[in-house]
């Protein structure tokens, strides 16, 4: 019985399942998203319009435009609109370096009050940001191009298998690039900028989205540096 008891003390508790077994994201490669099931995601961040400041001949031109731009997509796309409190951090610092350099005491005095009166602004003010995000899909199963029984075989993989093979990430990578041209080309007919966010930034936005109340104080830094375990 001691011997039994010894044995059962000596065995390692079960590792918890790592935080990447509970997301849908497999890796996220050249500014594009893959997930578990094989299919992959762009993200295009846009801005925005204040449609009701235009004109009423704007107004139309605008809702015309928007028209010709859903017609000319025969493919799903996720819109996606994200507030979250302004983040000045940045801006805070660029002032506190300024003020640290600046010779002239008074300017130096008038920097100082400037960036109290900022933070105290946007605390009290509960200032949010918002930032619009389109998703451009790729689904294998949903490519016309292929034949079903080839598309089929793409897709049908073991789920453990969450890495896609270099080539045919290629050739899946081509599909979802001129889903995003299109997709650009009808937003900026609209007057909209648009860009698409590559991996560094694609990681910072999934950090930031599933964990709201550390990103401001610890962001996600250079993913160049970042070493992962496998």
């Amino acid at each position: 019985m001691n011997n039994m008891s010894e044995k059962n003390k000596k065995r390692k508790k079960p590792k918890a399942p790592p935080t990447q077994a509970h997301l849908n994201i497999a890796e996220i490669k050249d500014g594009v998203v893959i997930l578990k099931d094989g299919t992959l995601r762009v993200i295009l961040m846009t801005s925005s319009i204040n449609f009701a400041l235009k004109s009423e001949e704007e107004q139309i031109a605008l809702i015309s435009s928007y028209v010709t731009f859903l017609n000319s997509i025969d493919f799903p796309l996720q819109i996606v609109v994200q507030s979250r409190k302004m983040q000045i951090q940045n801006y805070i610092d660029q002032l506190t370096a300024q003020e640290n350099q600046q010779t002239n005491e008074l300017l130096k005095v008038q920097i100082a009050d400037y960036k109290s009166f900022i933070k105290e602004y946007v605390e009290l003010g509960d200032i949010m940001t918002k930032k619009f995000f389109i998703i451009v899909t790729y689904d294998p199963l949903s490519n016309a191009k292929k034949s079903f029984f080839s598309r089929f075989k793409e897709v049908l993989k073991p789920v453990i298998s969450v890495k896609l093979k270099e080539e045919l990430f290629q050739r899946r990578k081509k599909d979802i690039d001129l889903r995003v041209a299109n997709v650009s080309s009808g937003l900026q007919s609209m007057g909209l900028n648009v860009i698409q966010l590559d991996t560094q930034a694609l990681i910072e936005l999934y950090y930031s989205t599933y964990n709201p109340d550390i990103a401001f104080s610890e962001p996600v830094g250079d993913i160049s540096k970042i070493q992962v375990e496998r």
